[in-house]
């Protein structure tokens, strides 16, 4: 761990907001806000009306934060005010989320408005967090710097989600009177974590080369126009062309387990109880494996390190797609615990390192764009191979469709 501590102060404040924004990925989208609408805000409509809602909120808030992306990185990178978008969508996402809590029942447009809010706060705040990456480390400690990051979100958002997970489940002992008014208060806690924990990052940390200029209509001009030549001459950038590709296969691969989770664990049988366990574990295993991860793969290098943590989701593919029991379902929730970080943060150090630095977050707008546009992929061919074969089995198999090229392609990086 010795390399762990030579991160700076500013590279340790950077990774503080993943533990920041992470309670918002655990208590509100994964955990708490699907289940929660369905029987709170939205119990008047039919399920299938109520599914139709998440999914349409979702699906549209992705696809404006993949089409704005790039064009927001371009705009960061000209004017030099990553912290500044970075805090503006922050705040979209605090003051959504926390508006949750005073929501009434049965009044489900408007949360799914916020919700939907929440979800571009949150997700068009990482684009300028993920560039920032460039102004607080060097080359030779971002594997580090982006690892730390996301394991600081592991742990962050999973003790959060455990505090919100007892709050729902012993509401009495917080002096709630329901589980309803437990999952009211959880939004509101993610809301004030968020806050609170952001400070680190935008007291601790500076945009190199920082100059000082409005986003005026000539600033506007020249984003679009560096956007659009970034666009053309992608090419020239060979390796960080390529990864991109690969990046969106297997990162399509990633997301659709994430996504697909507890719909497969439904499929077999599991309780709600039991998938939020499950996602509790892939939390306090992402922490310390993630940390782990960065270190070496600064010692065998990136591919390698992403080779290995792919191999292994394709090995928890072949195992999943004949899994039928909660038991191995837990063994698949830990061994993804293991590598979902490493990929995540590796790819984020990876790419920074392949990239032209005064260009970082126009290219991390193309980054994110890759991102969030794969997802819609991975859960239709699922979904739809389930359908239509009849097994669930085959649809979860599909996704070394996914997999296997995005690791060939990787090798394939100059």
């Amino acid at each position: 761990m010795e390399g762990q501590r030579k991160l700076n102060k500013k590279a340790w404040s950077w990774a503080f907001y993943d533990w920041a924004n992470s309670g918002f990925a655990t208590t509100v989208m994964a955990g708490f806000f699907p289940i929660f609408f369905k029987s709170y805000w939205a119990g008047d409509l039919d399920p299938a009306q109520s599914t139709f809602a998440i999914g349409s909120i979702n699906s549209f808030v992705g696809l404006i934060i993949a089409i704005s992306a790039p064009i927001l990185g371009a705009l960061a990178d000209v004017g030099r005010v990553k912290k500044r978008f970075l805090l503006f969508f922050a705040l979209i996402g605090i003051l959504s989320t926390g508006y949750l809590f005073f929501i009434p029942e049965s009044s489900w447009k408007l949360a799914i408005l916020f919700y939907g809010l929440g979800v571009i706060g949150f997700s068009g705040g990482n684009i300028f967090y993920d560039a920032l990456i460039i102004d607080i480390s060097k080359p030779n400690e971002r594997n580090r710097a982006s690892a730390l990051g996301f394991s600081l979100g592991y742990l962050g958002g999973g003790l959060l989600f455990l505090l919100n997970v007892l709050m729902y489940t012993n509401p009495e002992w917080f002096g709630l009177s329901s589980a309803v008014d437990a999952v009211l208060w959880s939004f509101l806690s993610v809301s004030l974590w968020w806050f609170i924990f952001s400070f680190p990052l935008f007291i601790n940390t500076k945009e190199t080369k920082s100059v000082k200029q409005d986003i005026n209509s000539s600033i506007i001009k020249t984003a679009f126009t560096n956007l659009y030549q970034t666009a053309r001459s992608i090419k020239k950038y060979k390796s960080a062309a390529i990864f991109l590709l690969a990046y969106f296969l297997y990162m399509d691969g990633v997301d659709t387990i994430i996504r697909m989770a507890t719909s497969y664990g439904s499929d077999i049988g599991l309780t709600a109880t039991s998938m939020i366990g499950a996602l509790l574990l892939t939390q306090f295993i992402g922490f310390p494996a993630t940390l782990v991860f960065g270190l070496y793969a600064d010692k065998f290098g990136y591919k390698k390190s992403l080779t290995f943590a792919i191999s292994v989701y394709i090995g928890v593919v072949l195992f999943s797609s004949q899994m039928d029991t909660a038991f191995e379902f837990y063994i698949v929730a830990s061994v993804i615990g293991l590598v979902q970080g490493g990929v995540q943060a590796i790819s984020r150090s990876y790419f920074s390192n392949l990239i032209p630095e005064d260009k970082a977050a126009e290219f991390f707008g193309f980054y994110n764009f890759i991102g969030k546009s794969s997802v819609f992929f991975g859960p239709f061919m699922v979904s739809g191979i389930a359908l239509l074969t009849g097994s669930p089995g085959y649809g979860i198999l599909s996704l070394l469709l996914l997999f296997i090229p995005g690791l060939i392609l990787l090798w394939k990086v100059p």
